[in-house]
């Protein structure tokens, strides 16, 4: 089982249209998929037409277990299931605090997942509190999406300043570029010089597109309602860059 999880500390970045398109990929390879919507505003919870509400409310994230798997819902499309997100979501930080092993609770009740699924992808709120603590550990892979402006690659620094501080694995973090506009020649420059300077950085991108806005309208990730598109296929290789690079990393 492989945890990849979408996360950025700034919002509007892209982050959840992407975990939607990848776990759908992952699904369509054959791949049993379960994909976890922590934000508690539940977009992906939308995009898969799953009420966001489920039982016990933050107990499915703090305690696990009977919480967790009873709350699993099965979407519309083969190999791919969905943990909703739940308003109650907000106050997770608040109830993490209050349970032993605050930091590692995700990847506890996340584990007795192991053999029932090849890949769990956790689409994340931008925040840094024990929220960030617990993605930072539980997941083998933080698949980070970046627009090439200034304020997104100054939260992406922090980000990075924050692994330093607590000592967590920069190795984990995979960032491409989102949401980008080639016409401008600031994302131009900006791409450049991340893709010479620092190494997370992927060579595809997912460009800022009108078929990516329409997903809010299918409910559908763009390979299913566009399958064709020039967004749809850079969904594809942004994964099949992923899939080459974990592959790559677990042969080190």
């Amino acid at each position: 089982m492989t945890i990849l999880a979408v996360f950025h500390m700034k919002g509007g970045v892209g982050k959840t249209a992407a975990a939607v398109n990848l776990a759908y990929l992952m699904a369509q390879s054959g791949a049993k998929t379960l994909i976890c919507d922590l934000d508690s505003q539940g977009s992906v919870t939308y995009y898969f037409r799953i009420e966001p509400k489920v039982k016990a409310g933050t107990k499915v994230l703090t305690k696990g277990g009977k919480h967790i798997t009873r709350n699993i819902k099965g979407t519309d499309y083969d190999h791919l299931d969905l943990l909703p997100a739940d308003l109650s979501q907000r106050h997770l930080a608040t109830q993490l605090d209050q349970v032993k092993r605050s930091k590692r609770r995700f990847r506890d009740i996340l584990a007795p997942l192991h053999q029932e699924y090849t890949y769990i992808i956790l689409d994340c709120p931008p925040t840094i509190s024990l929220v960030a603590d617990n993605i930072a550990m539980a997941a083998d892979r933080l698949l980070v999406p970046v627009i090439p402006t200034t304020l997104s690659i100054h939260a992406y620094d922090q980000l990075l300043a924050f692994f330093r501080k607590q000592k967590y694995n920069q190795d984990k973090i995979i960032a491409f570029f989102s949401m980008v506009e080639r016409r401008k020649i600031m994302h131009q420059t900006l791409m450049q010089d991340l893709w010479e300077h620092d190494p997370h950085f992927l060579q595809n991108i997912i460009p800022y597109a009108a078929d990516i806005e329409k997903m809010g309208l299918h409910r559908e990730p763009v390979a299913v309602f566009a399958p064709h598109s020039l967004s749809a296929q850079a969904y594809r290789r942004l994964w099949d860059e992923i899939q080459g690079w974990l592959s790559k990393t677990a042969s080190v």
